[in-house]
């Protein structure tokens, strides 16, 4: 075919329809990839708006949703209107008559832009409008507190500020001022660049020449950028006390008086300097904003640094301990509240190494309610006894609570486990989609046993076992545990009325399917009110895309009753309904009102509190448990408030999440209460019963733990000198180079002034780089006890008395003489292994009592687990060993069995005063000795009575140590 002028058209060149079908194939590809993310969105946000429903907590969706879609549109329209708006005017000011030389770059840059300039501005302002979108909905909270924040009633020692200012103001200030900031700097530049390739800016001669609507627009905008300089100097005054130092956190000397003055001055030049700027479009120079500029660039140089560095080089360094007491003070005072330890004080505590064996045994009586069960060593034991099926399992390890079991009217320290689902525990062949979503979908039950006894055999004495579940502590509707620490990503639950069940539930008969294969169980359908309805299309769909399973539409097991469970985990379902706040790391299960619940503590936290402290959450609580994975590590959060205001709690059956007020004079919860009306329930209404299964946080208490490591000090000079610092030490049942700290422990003991056993979370202080102990740390863990819940209490030991720190001990523990004796026919055996337990410091009777239980488990054999077999205890140089904690006491004590201090001549024994001593018997004759300490005490072993076996053993050691010295008494009178 020909043009008008008779022109044959171009032939196509071979190989140009694949092009053709190229750019169609590009925006396909797009337009198919910008579905599926709008599809991902979408199907997130509906099926959390679904989730929320199903617990209750649409209201919480609802507010957080609505705020980040504002504050997305809000936020982000400002900053890509902003941007297009200065482009358009740019560009409408633009000079008529632009210079066309071809090799200038501005030109090549018009030819390419001018045909696609509406679409790319429009393409960079909607760019910017989602990323600037982005950036401010993510900060939602902090929003929300500064709408919505409450007093402190505690004021800034420098500024004289409510701390509420710093928490809930500043945060949301600091940030507008680094949005406006950043706004100002993206539309500098895109203006730059628009009136570079227009004509509005050339490069020539000496330098750029702008035309005077570039300039006047430019003046404006930097002027603009300058201003929010100034507002950012004056907000830096306030940041400088809750900034990170080297010798503490807040303001100090150097900060009071150089930084603070230096950022008055630049505020002053700033606004000078932005009003010169704005002069520059009346003035056509730019002469005197270029002078203001260069002068406020001079004074952040010489007065923002040098002045503050020159101060603290040759004023504050030479005398530092003087001129930062009065800063340190403030910073020891201001930790001590954020972190709720202020009315924590450090006791005297004598820590006697000698007492009459009628005090030991008095005080250890009345006040050791010791816990034997190392919870990280049992669940083997639990697991086995009371696994039931392969498919159940308990965690790693176990928790300590309390329960009144039987007729006693004391609470008793008690090991508990929510025997949860483990899917893992199937037969391969057993694993498929129907097994493992809609038949496998629930644990039952909770396994407990007291925590200070054993069993004829050292296995668990327990108090709620079995399925269906008996025992001392029982439950009043059945013990399914759907959600759990353990629980499948997913299940699938709920079958129409009079349909046949399909869930596995109790387990029947002895094998774990039937003869035809059938699971050998009763069966169940989920009637609970936690779930996800995905009956309808609609909804299958949904889940379907959002678990990438297309069974979830196709399979007859989903119907039209039918729920789907997941966020499964009490931790995360806390978070979830509640994103502001911290959730402990260790959820625990426990029977309240006849229902298995997880208790969870959480936390409210800021970094925001003036000349505190700052903390990283993780490694705060970073222990034995965290590094093993036993208990969930905390974020990386560097925080520097922490109130444990929330008690959780969490139905095990329906999943449902209440949440109940605990601190009541928290100002962050009562914000967050504010923002969320109804959400969480005020403390009066935590029932009696729940009241006796709270405790304190072990969390909480960890990082309270680190902190008092140097803020036990309260006098600023001795702070400076740090001298005084404490250190948290190692665990000696860690695995060797591990270097994990030892975890808190709980247990039930009566601190020095308190007559009757509480239960307590416990830890020691080392003094730093030794390994002697310096102090005792304990808090009243009874949430019963309302006037003493919470209390800390330190007891410090003195300095000229060396009480062994866990380490020496557990190197006593280890080479002393009965104990080795008495382990060795383990340690030499090949088919059983010694696992040493939790090692618990006790103060009794003015001192401190060692207790740790040994385990013993055959090795290589298939079903087995750790029996507790032994318990060793300590008090000063003495060492006792047992099979229960009285007999490892008494053996301590220099006791038989049975025996009372009065009686501690024994005449069976050899060495009983009257007979002759070791000192006047010849070498022979204490060889003989201790040939029949020997075999006393292998006869004594072999009976079972180890307090005899030990004490012979110890005779024997001493003859024969007898024996060595008069051999060399003898040898020496012969030199003579």
């Amino acid at each position: 075919m020909s043009d008008i002028f008779g022109t044959p058209a171009p032939r196509r060149p071979p190989g140009r329809a694949p092009e053709r079908r190229q750019r169609v194939l590009v925006p396909t590809l797009i337009t198919l990839a910008a579905l599926l993310f709008l599809g991902s969105i979408f199907t997130n946000v509906w099926t959390d708006r679904l989730w929320f429903q199903s617990v209750g907590y649409g209201d919480v969706f609802r507010s957080v949703l609505l705020t980040r879609v504002t504050l997305f549109l809000v936020m982000g329209l400002i900053f890509g209107l902003f941007v297009v708006a200065n482009l358009y005017i740019a560009y409408r000011t633009r000079p008529d008559a632009a210079p066309m030389r071809r090799d200038d770059p501005a030109y090549r840059y018009r030819l390419a832009l001018t045909p696609l300039l509406r679409p790319v501005t429009i393409g960079l302002g909607v760019v910017l409008t989602g990323f600037a979108g982005s950036v401010a909905q993510a900060h939602w909270d902090t929003y929300k507190m500064w709408r919505n924040g409450s007093s402190f009633g505690i004021k800034d020692p420098q500024f004289n500020k409510d701390v509420g200012f710093y928490v809930f103001d500043y945060p949301w200030w600091r940030f507008l001022s680094s949005f406006s900031f950043a706004l100002i700097v993206i539309t500098v530049l895109a203006v730059l660049f628009l009136n570079y390739v227009y004509g509005g800016i050339r490069i020539a001669g000496r330098g750029p020449k702008l035309t005077r609507a570039a300039q006047m627009h430019l003046s404006v905008l930097v002027g603009l950028g300058v201003l929010l300089k100034a507002v950012s100097y004056y907000l830096d005054r306030f940041g400088l006390m809750i900034s990170s130092g080297k010798l503490i956190d807040g303001g100090t000397y150097t900060d009071i008086n150089a930084r603070i003055p230096s950022k008055n001055i630049l505020i002053g030049v700033a606004i000078v300097c932005a009003l010169l700027f704005f002069a520059a479009i009346f003035i056509r120079s730019w002469a005197l904003p270029a002078i203001g500029l260069g002068l406020l660039a001079l004074t952040s140089i010489l007065i923002g640094a040098i002045w503050p560095a020159v101060m603290q080089g040759f004023q504050v360094k030479p005398s530092e301990p003087d001129k930062e007491a009065p800063f340190i003070k403030r910073n020891i005072e201001a930790t001590r509240q954020a972190y709720d330890v202020d009315s924590t004080k450090v006791e005297s505590y004598s820590a006697k190494t000698a007492l009459t064996p009628a005090e030991l045994a008095s005080s250890a009586e009345s006040r050791v309610s010791t816990r034997l069960l190392d919870p990280t060593l049992i669940a083997d034991a639990f697991e086995q006894l009371q696994q039931v099926r392969g498919y159940y399992t308990v965690p790693k390890t176990l928790d300590v609570d309390r329960y009144k079991l039987g007729d006693e009217t004391q609470p008793q320290d008690t090991i508990i486990a929510a025997r949860e689902l483990n899917l893992s525990g199937l037969q391969s062949s057993q694993r498929n989609w129907a097994n493992d979503h809609t038949i496998y979908t629930h644990g039952y039950g909770i396994v407990a046993a007291r925590g200070n006894e054993r069993g004829p055999n050292g296995e668990p004495v327990f108090v709620a076992r079995d399925i269906p579940l008996v025992g001392e502590i029982e439950t009043t509707t059945p013990p399914r545990i759907y959600f759990g620490e353990q629980s499948p990503s997913y299940s699938i639950v709920g079958r129409p009325k009079g349909a046949q069940p399909i869930e596995v539930d109790i387990p029947r008969g002895g094998a774990a399917t039937d003869d035809a294969g059938k699971a050998n169980a009763t069966q169940n359908t989920y009637d609970g009110k936690g779930g996800v309805p995905i009956g309808g299309l609609f909804n299958k769909a949904l889940y379907a895309f959002k678990f990438a399973e297309p069974n979830i539409v196709l399979s007859s097991r989903v119907n039209s009753a039918s729920k789907i469970l997941y966020d499964r985990e009490p931790r995360e379902r806390v978070k979830k309904v509640a994103p502001w706040l911290t959730a402990d790391g260790d959820s625990y299960p426990a029977v309240v009102d006849g229902r298995v619940v997880w208790i969870v503590d959480a936390y409210t936290t800021s970094n925001s509190y003036p000349y505190s402290e700052h903390r990283s959450l993780r490694d705060s609580t970073a222990d034995t448990l965290t590094d093993g994975q036993s208990q969930a590590a905390l974020p990386t959060d560097q925080v520097n408030y922490m109130r444990n205001s929330v008690k959780a709690v969490v139905d095990a059956y329906d999943g449902s999440v209440k949440l109940y007020q605990w601190d009541t004079k928290d100002p962050i919860l009562k914000t967050w209460m504010k923002v969320f009306p109804n959400v969480v329930e005020p403390k009066a209404n935590i029932s009696s019963a729940l009241l006796e299964h709270l405790r304190y946080p072990v969390d909480l208490f960890k990082v309270q733990r680190d902190v008092l490591q140097r803020y036990h000090v309260t006098d600023a000079q001795t702070f400076y000198e740090d001298g005084e610092r404490w250190k948290v030490p190692e665990d000696p049942t860690a695995p060797t180079g591990s270097n994990a700290l030892q975890p808190p422990y709980y247990l039930s003991t009566a601190r020095p002034g308190e007559d009757n056993p509480q239960f307590s979370v416990t830890s020691v202080y080392l003094p730093n780089s030794r390994q002697n102990l310096a102090s005792f740390v304990s808090v009243n863990s009874e949430a019963t006890d309302t006037a003493n819940y919470g209390k800390m209490q330190i007891l410090q030991l003195p300095s000229e008395t060396q009480i062994p720190g866990p380490s020496q001990i557990a190197n006593d523990f280890q080479t002393d003489k009965g104990v080795t004796q008495a382990l060795l026919q383990f340690e030499q055996s090949k088919q059983a292994n010694i696992l040493r337990g939790n090692l618990l410091t006790l103060p009794v009777g003015d001192g401190l009592l060692y207790v740790q239980p040994v385990y013993i488990q055959r090795s290589a054999v298939e079903g087995s687990y750790p029996v507790l077999q032994f318990v060793i205890a300590s008090f000063g140089k003495d060492v006792g060993f047992g099979q229960t904690l009285d007999e490892a006491l008494r053996v301590a004590l220099g006791l038989e069995a049975g025996s009372t201090p009065d009686e501690l001549d024994d005449p069976s024994d050899p060495t009983t005063p009257g007979e002759e001593t070791p000192a006047s018997k010849t070498a022979s004759a204490l060889l003989d000795d201790a040939t029949g300490f020997y075999e006393d005490a292998q006869k004594a072993l072999k009976d079972g009575d180890l307090s005899t076996y030990q004490r012979r053993i110890a005779q024997m050691a001493d003859a024969i140590e007898a024996a060595q010295k008069a051999v060399e008494d003898e040898a020496a009178a012969k030199k003579k």
